[in-house]
């Protein structure tokens, strides 16, 4: 077989080599003309054929991730460009991508933790009995959900509500800055221990940081009990009526 060096030739010289090294070749396609399986022993020539690549072990490159998104100049814009996020393992568990809902120019922003099963199922944040019981307690301050924004760190839902994991955080907490830096608040209330704490990239107690006035990423922040755990706790009612009062005032003194 004496064909000029095309990528045919190659091809054939390839499989001469792999039967030279003991390999049956099976094909299904002919190369240049040739019908039969090549014979099974290894030719004469076979120590001079050159040495190919093998595909498999070519080097893989790294995947580079879309970054399109933090150049979004709107919260819509953002949307479009991260509810498809895959990247962490929560995107192949979740029913919805919770992206964050409200005035997309809020002065005061509500930042939790992450989605729960209702908000997984409804693709918006803070919609179930927490989330209920969030919109009478921001009515109570004379807010209504329409005049603030509501968003979670983490946009999909944990499994079984376990807290998220240290990798999720570090896939999505971008996300939210983003989101901080496009509503411009002037004031946060974080909503839950494990918000706070991840915020603040601290370990707290709920009693040990609430009732003082906090803040994150230059803007102040007000911490106090996450509505799903006064459903659980309602002794804990009176210090987060004392913790948004506290808000109100501040939120008065500001915008």
């Amino acid at each position: 077989m004496n064909h000029p060096d095309t990528i045919f030739s190659r091809i054939e010289r390839y499989l001469l080599q792999r039967q030279a090294l003991g390999g049956d070749i099976a094909y299904a396609a002919p190369i240049r003309g040739i019908t039969a399986p090549l014979p099974l022993t290894a030719p004469e020539n076979a120590s001079a054929l050159p040495s190919l690549p093998n595909p498999l072990a070519m080097k893989q490159e790294p995947l580079i991730r879309d970054t399109a998104w933090k150049n979004a100049s709107s919260l819509p814009l953002l949307y479009d460009q991260i509810h498809q996020c895959q990247n962490c393992k929560l995107g192949a568990t979740r029913t919805n991508f919770v992206f964050g809902t409200g005035n997309l120019n809020a002065r005061l922003m509500i930042i939790g933790e992450a989605p729960g099963a209702d908000e997984d199922a409804q693709g918006e944040p803070f919609v179930g009995r927490a989330g209920q019981l969030l919109t009478k307690i921001l009515e109570a301050i004379q807010f209504h959900r329409e005049d603030v924004y509501i968003a979670n760190i983490i946009k999909c839902r944990p499994p079984e509500n376990r807290r998220p994991e240290a990798d999720e955080v570090a896939e999505c907490e971008p996300y939210l800055y983003k989101q901080i830096d496009l509503v411009q608040p002037k004031v946060i209330l974080a909503v839950g221990l494990t918000a706070v704490n991840t915020l603040l990239k601290s370990k707290h107690t709920m009693g040990a940081i609430r009732g003082q006035t906090l803040e994150f990423r230059g803007i102040p922040m007000i911490a106090t009990y996450h509505p799903a755990a006064l459903l659980r706790n309602p002794e804990w009612k009176k210090a987060t009526w004392e913790d948004v009062q506290m808000l109100r005032k501040l939120y008065d003194t500001l915008v």
